[in-house]
């Protein structure tokens, strides 16, 4: 489709928060806020969204501060870019999985600009941030002119682009929790290139061993881009319960992890073909989450 200069719209930068929410209010649907613009602006191109009144939360600090600490875990803004998480030492270091999402979304540039509150509000399938971010238990505070809140990332999605934000609320930040002794867990994402596409399945795993880092005591399991919205594959996670993890064990539970995706076909895959790849992906995300936790001193 012929991508033309974007249409004619009122431009409003706020400084603050409040600022940006009193914007929103007072303009409703005529109106759309702008984070990363990776997106939303392509879309306005291509006259998909024709948006009166533009909100750019670019000025608004509070949105762009990344905080971690032990009680609290880790606070990412909405406004933080992926390239930010990509180079965090305590992403890569504490929340592994999220770091293997970040390093894998499209290119170099584009990370410069997108950021984790777009890749959550857009509410695509194949948003990579997302199986990550359920498998840490991670939630999202939304802000809007009554108040805050918190709604875990699982419960955020309600279907393809449809989400539990409303029209006159902005994603203000992201919580992960610290994360417990022994624990650790891993991102796999299948694309039809080596990088800059879309995911045709992520895996994300999540797995907890008990003090002698031999007995599962808590395993997630989180799909992507496989059903209307990301899947925790409860089944699957039972499957590792309570017993000591091996490549045998792993097996069956990405078999039962492939037997809860509900795919799709479409012009980039078929369904038979993306429900193989959740069996293969989910095996290797949890033997590698296994390494991790045992790797970690």
């Amino acid at each position: 489709m012929f991508i033309r200069r974007l249409p004619k719209f009122e431009y409003h930068a706020p400084t603050s928060l409040g600022e940006a929410l009193d914007h929103l209010s007072r303009h409703g649907d005529k109106a759309k806020v702008l984070a990363g613009g990776t997106d939303l602006l392509v879309s306005m191109k291509k006259r998909q969204i024709q948006p009166e009144h533009l909100i750019n939360l670019k000025g608004i600090q509070v949105l762009k501060d990344m905080h971690y600490d032990k009680e609290g875990g880790l606070k990412i803004g909405g406004l933080v870019t992926m390239g930010e998480l990509e180079r965090s030492t305590i992403v890569r270091e504490k929340f592994g999985m999220l770091w293997d999402a970040v390093n894998v979304i499209a290119a170099p540039q584009i990370r410069s600009l997108a950021t984790i509150g777009g890749n959550l509000c857009s509410a695509v399938p194949s948003a990579d941030t997302a199986p990550p971010l359920v498998a840490l238990g991670a939630s999202v505070t939304l802000a809007g002119k009554n108040g805050h809140r918190t709604v875990l990332v699982e419960d955020f999605f309600k279907g393809p682009e449809a989400s539990a934000l409303n029209p006159d609320e902005i994603l203000s930040h992201v919580s992960i929790p610290h994360p417990p002794e022994n624990s650790g867990g891993a991102y796999f994402k299948l694309m039809r290139r080596n990088a800059m596409d879309l995911a045709l399945v992520g895996v994300a795993a999540y797995l907890r061993l008990d003090v002698g880092k031999r007995v599962c005591i808590q395993a997630r399991i989180a799909l992507g881009a496989v059903a209307p919205t990301p899947l925790r594959a409860l089944r699957a996670e039972e499957v590792l319960l309570n017993k000591e993890i091996d490549e045998h064990l792993a097996m069956e539970a990405s078999r039962v992890a492939a037997q809860e995706a509900r795919p799709i076909s479409d012009i980039r895959a078929s369904k038979e073909y993306r429900t193989e790849m959740v069996r293969v992906l989910t095996k290797r995300a949890v033997l590698e989450a296994l390494k991790r936790v045992k790797e970690n001193s």
